[in-house]
């Protein structure tokens, strides 16, 4: 009798899981909506640059509630960015140099450096309303987040085994088949772990983007970043306050790893490039508990089912799928698109050039020597940063990777170590730091490695997930030596991801620069010799001829490293080290 009540019971809890499920996804829908209406009504309202700060622990909420929807509007956009922007790289051979030149240009230039041009902009653009600073304030933390997620899924297209773009030509896929059949599901791995590297770039400028000066005039928004660094900056520090908040940050990114991150990775597991099935899964409870939901699965199995249909039925008459088209045959590009984009570049740069030969005239040889002698300060800082990230960021990375079930345990604590902002707790750090007679030369190594190491760490994991269960198998069948494993199997396998982290890791700590090479702490400003303090300093004073000169000498720093160092790299990932068949 005791059985066949535990089998009731069991029964019956089984049936009313996709009832609590869709009762569960309706209360999120309906908290949704009247979520965009209060983000609407504050939106919509009059500009206010400079909202006061509350530092009650009641008023945390509401400021957790703004950071959190900018920094997912800022996601959304750096997603569809990262890959539009990737897709065409990848396969328009007429214009990947330049897209990639560009790209290599817009990840160096710091966040700060975007500030003047895209705030006034927005306000320009959205006159009379609060809406144009909070565009302005996401755009900037968008410039934060995107650029590794681009590099990712562009790096990911490259390395697709020739086997199965062959394989997709001749079962004449059209273009829109191969994205959503081939080319997204095998850069899924990356662009996931990226994403999660690149959010927590946004939490860790988010304190810029929510609360910074320009020129004679202040801007601070509500939210998370604004409250922590006005805890952070009083005199003395508002402890009290300073920890509530780094606690709520903290069980936000516990929150979006379990709702968000962890379903994604479990699903994504699912197309890992191997020919046996792995023995480990990595799982879910909430990925579990949505598949069971009856509401998710019908809904769109009825919205898309006609409309797939259709699509698939017009590209079946065209050319693509008709006619079975070479591996390298790129109709992608055009001539004329080269030849009008080079004029475009030519018309951009003799314009650039002539708007900085007036900006100059007011810069001083005292000046651009000042620069000079602060961009290799910078550089030696940046490499130094690299050395001392990728030295534990690797073996760590590998061994999450391998490991899932020490990945479920690991991952939300890197990431949620990863996501709280550096320049947060800075302030304690660098005042400990003076009293142990360090100073901001120490303390800004400090600042730029907890700000760039995790470009590294995540891009590891996902390279170490993505090396095929078979090939694991097989060195341990043939009993390799731990030298062996390294060399002949797990270096080659997260190869590519290893480049893409180191490259996103290198335009990080540049950019990283502006926060730790200068900073405002119980109203003094202690700086040290480097680019990133002259970039900062010329935000204060608004001398935007320095804020120019000083950001174009950094992009032409990391553009020259990145094509004499990294896109050599790249060239020896995509042929080399590419997984073939």
């Amino acid at each position: 009798m005791r059985i066949q009540n535990t089998f009731g019971r069991s029964l019956v809890a089984v049936r009313n899981w996709p009832f609590f499920t869709d009762l569960i996804i309706g209360a999120c829908g309906i908290a949704t909506f009247f979520s965009l209406l209060q983000v609407g009504s504050y939106w919509l309202a009059r500009p206010t640059p400079a909202v006061p700060i509350s530092h009650s622990i009641r008023a945390l909420p509401l400021y957790a509630f703004y950071s959190v929807v900018r920094i997912g509007i800022a996601y959304l956009l750096s997603l569809i960015f990262a890959v539009g922007y990737g897709y065409i790289a990848a396969y328009n051979r007429r214009v990947e140099a330049w897209m990639i030149a560009v790209l290599d240009i817009l990840q160096s230039i710091p966040v700060l450096s975007f500030l003047p041009g895209v705030m006034l902009g927005m306000m320009a653009l959205v006159p009379g309303h609060q809406l144009g600073i909070e565009m302005g304030s996401i755009l900037l933390i968008f410039t934060g987040q995107v650029w590794n997620m681009a590099f990712s899924f562009y790096s990911s297209l490259k390395s697709i085994p020739r086997e199965m773009i062959e394989a997709s030509r001749i079962y004449r896929y059209s273009a829109w088949q191969r994205f959503w059949q081939l080319e997204l599901p095998y850069s899924a791995i990356g662009l996931i772990w990226n994403s999660i590297v690149s959010v927590a770039g946004g939490w860790f400028a988010l304190i810029a983007c929510e609360m910074f000066p320009l020129g004679n005039r202040f801007f601070r928004l509500p939210g998370l970043g604004s409250y922590l660094q006005t805890a952070a900056s009083t005199s003395p520090v508002d402890m009290h306050a300073l920890l509530w908040g780094l606690a709520v940050l903290v069980l936000i990114i516990v929150a979006t790893d379990q709702l968000i991150w962890r379903p994604l990775i479990a699903w994504s597991d699912k197309f890992k490039f191997e020919q046996v099935e792995s023995a480990t899964r990595v799982t879910s409870p909430m990925l579990t508990l949505l598949q069971r939901s009856s509401f998710l699965r019908r809904l769109p199995a009825r919205a898309l089912s006609g409309m797939e249909e259709s699509i698939y039925r017009r590209l079946s008459v065209t050319r693509a799928c008709r006619v079975v088209q070479p591996v390298d045959d790129d109709r992608r590009g055009g001539q004329m698109l080269q030849i009008g984009l080079g004029i475009f570049a030519g018309l951009l740069a003799i314009w650039g050039a002539y708007e900085g030969f007036r900006m100059m005239q007011a810069i001083s040889w005292a000046d651009v020597r000042l620069l000079l002698m602060g961009a290799g300060a910078t550089f030696l800082r940046v490499n130094v940063t690299l050395a001392l990230a990728a030295a534990w960021t690797i073996p760590v990375g590998v061994t999450i990777g391998f490991h899932p079930r020490l990945a479920r345990i690991l991952q939300p604590i890197t990431q949620v170590v990863a996501s709280v902002p550096a320049t947060a707790l800075f302030p304690v750090l660098l005042l400990a730091l003076i009293r142990l007679g360090g100073g901001l030369g120490i303390g800004s190594i400090a600042l730029m490695l907890l700000g760039t190491q995790w470009y590294i760490l995540f891009n590891v994991i996902a390279g170490a997930m993505a090396i095929p269960s078979d090939l694991k198998e097989a060195a341990t069948l043939y009993r390799f030596s731990r030298w062996q494993r390294w060399t002949t199997l797990i270096l080659p396998g997260i190869f590519p991801y290893l480049i893409t982290g180191l490259v996103t890791a290198s335009g990080g700590a540049w950019n990283a620069s502006i926060f730790a090479e200068y900073y405002h702490i119980q109203h003094r400003t202690l700086q040290t010799l480097g680019l990133g303090a002259q970039i900062s300093a010329a935000t204060d004073a608004g001398r935007f001829p320095m804020l120019v000169l000083a950001t174009v000498l950094m992009a032409l720093m990391v553009v020259t490293v990145n094509r004499l160092v990294w896109r050599r790299l790249y060239r020896l990932a995509e042929t080399r080290y590419k997984l073939e068949g």
